[in-house]
């Protein structure tokens, strides 16, 4: 995408905007800095289901798992390409429940998805030139030390 690292992570890290550019994802509200509570709508299916940051390294990357049951979890992760230009990675892990999610993760629907958020997100941080904010702190991996 055609802005910094710095500019791509930075917007990344304002999960409330997400709803702009993520399809399905009706809201996202953030409870402190590394906890939040979303609102999904996807083929129909409601879902609602709070995440925490489990890993983060400013223009690195972010990683993130679900603490409410659901197993939702990913990591995305960041890349300089050049001091305007940078590239953007998402890894998720999730599991379908119910015939109809079942039915879009054998179709690969989800791949699509991410890819198409990944597209609107590129839009929409490269169409502002900055980020609507920032949260540049650590958050380590479980079990590894400063």
């Amino acid at each position: 995408m055609a802005v910094p690292v710095r500019t791509a992570y930075d917007q990344w890290t304002q999960f409330e905007s997400f709803p702009q550019f993520m399809d399905g994802v009706e809201s996202i509200v953030q409870t402190d800095d590394t906890h939040s509570h979303w609102k999904t709508k996807i083929g129909g299916v409601e879902r609602e289901f709070d995440t925490e940051v489990s890993e983060q390294h400013p223009d690195e990357r972010v990683a993130w798992k679900s603490t409410d049951g659901t197993t939702h979890a990913g990591v995305v992760t960041f890349h300089r390409l050049s001091d305007t230009e940078s590239g953007v990675t998402v890894q998720l892990d999730w599991r379908p429940v119910g015939l109809v999610e079942k039915a879009g993760a054998t179709i690969g629907a989800d791949d699509r998805q991410v890819k198409a958020d990944l597209k609107r997100f590129k839009t929409f941080v490269e169409s502002r030139g900055s980020a609507t904010g920032a949260w540049r702190g650590e958050v380590n991996a479980p079990g590894t030390v400063n």
